[in-house]
């Protein structure tokens, strides 16, 4: 092999678990779910479960991007595929860490962070050996070539989600890392219920995407669907499922600002530790278990209260995207990606149904809500307004007394 080539292949970047590294420090406290046991004549021991590690350290595999051919490896995946998705993404990550309303960045970050979330998805241990046993073949170049194919999948839906980035500048815990950083959670998928390497799909309309961006900032992925009607079975398919397609999106409803409390964060993170496969990182220890502090080690109750919802009376009940274009055509997409030619386009009984749900909702979520953080949008003086209905409705029921808001 080239002595040049690259051979410790970091599935999760060393510059992205810098970013859960405070000024001064170097090291994580980095847990092994499963240390292994070495074994001798007469005896066996467990290694240590926790040990002190700084990125170079955690979160690879020698030569896992390595592509062969008969004598010839080459690390041109490592180096280009990676180095490119990852040089875009780690802006984008940065920007979006920050995120406080749009600027001139935002548009191009967010055509880089799907891109780069999806190959944080593809790029683990367990999705390579996940594709191997859908493709049905153990060739590691077999996988690496579909990785390449498949690792934008998850893009239209993501896209076509409500985004919300969520902060924990406020709770004393901060957000941990695992092996697979972008994770899926839907309360009635158990992570007993998934044998190695399977996964949940994002197909559902209970699947939520939660991808922490740093210590104190995470970018939560909810289904338009769930939102407007948060009773839905979990377990169902999305409207209009589908991958690799046009999808539109309005910036402006991005959500952002609110602060978790702590009790929330370890939620968050015991969501992150229960999916992940073998390895989780924190920069203080007692970060690593989250069940032992969390006010519920339910799955299913994890989000009672609806925190990782967004604000939903900030989501817009929209039906339809119309973009024109400069030869005077124009194109269209409804809120779940349909075209006008597509059967189910604006479908009217779906949306009175929805409106009928969403309007509950609203109301439901004011009062799971009360007295918690809000979050902002990038719509200027209608995010005030809108606070001041929650108020107003909360002050009928009796739960707010005076006058002003709880903004974040």
């Amino acid at each position: 092999m080239d002595s040049q080539q690259s051979h410790a292949h970091h599935y999760v970047p060393r510059w992205y678990q810098k970013r859960f590294l405070p000024p001064g420090t170097t090291n994580f406290f980095y847990l092994d779910l499963r240390p292994k046991t070495v074994v001798w004549d007469g005896g066996s021991h467990q290694l240590k479960a926790v040990r002190r590690r700084g990125p170079a350290a955690c979160f690879y595999r020698d030569d896992l991007y390595m592509l062969r051919f008969g004598r010839q490896a080459t690390d041109v995946m490592e180096k280009l595929f990676f180095g490119v998705i990852d040089g875009l993404g780690r802006r984008a990550v940065e920007h979006f860490a920050e995120y406080g309303g749009i600027t001139d960045e935002t548009h191009s970050a967010f055509d880089n962070l799907s891109p780069y979330m999806g190959a944080q998805r593809f790029r683990t241990p367990r999705a390579l050996d996940l594709i191997k046993k859908r493709v049905g073949s153990a060739h590691h170049n077999v996988a690496l070539a579909m990785l390449q194919d498949v690792f934008q999948s998850h893009a239209t839906m993501w896209t076509e989600g409500v985004w919300e980035i969520v902060r924990a500048r406020q709770s004393p815990t901060k957000f941990i890392i695992t092996d697979d950083p972008v994770t899926f959670y839907c309360k009635t998928v158990f992570p007993s219920e998934w044998e190695y390497p399977n996964e949940m799909s994002l197909k559902q309309i209970g699947t939520r995407t939660l991808f922490p961006l740093g210590l104190d900032s995470c970018l939560i992925i909810t289904h338009l669907q769930l939102v407007r009607d948060p009773w839905s079975t979990p377990t169902e398919m999305r409207t209009n499922a589908r991958s690799f397609q046009s999808a539109m999106k309005h910036l402006g409803d991005i959500q952002f600002g609110r602060e978790l409390e702590e009790d929330e964060v370890l939620r968050v993170n015991y969501i992150l530790k229960k999916r992940a496969v073998r390895y989780v990182a924190a920069v203080q220890e007692e970060w690593l278990y989250p069940e032992l502090r969390i006010s519920t080690k339910e799955w299913a109750k994890v989000d009672d209260d609806w925190f990782l919802l967004p604000h939903l009376w900030k989501v817009p009940f929209t039906r339809e995207i119309v973009v024109g274009h400069q030869d005077g055509s124009a194109s269209a997409w409804d809120e779940y990606g349909r075209r006008p030619w597509q059967r189910g386009f604006k479908d009217n009984v779906q949306r009175d149904r929805e409106w009928g749900t969403f309007e509950l909702a609203k109301r439901v979520w004011a009062k799971k809500r009360a007295g918690k953080s809000r979050a902002s949008t990038d719509e200027g003086i209608a995010r005030h307004v809108t606070d001041r209905m929650v108020d107003d409705y909360l002050r009928s029921e009796g739960l707010l007394a005076g006058h002003g808001t709880l903004g974040g």
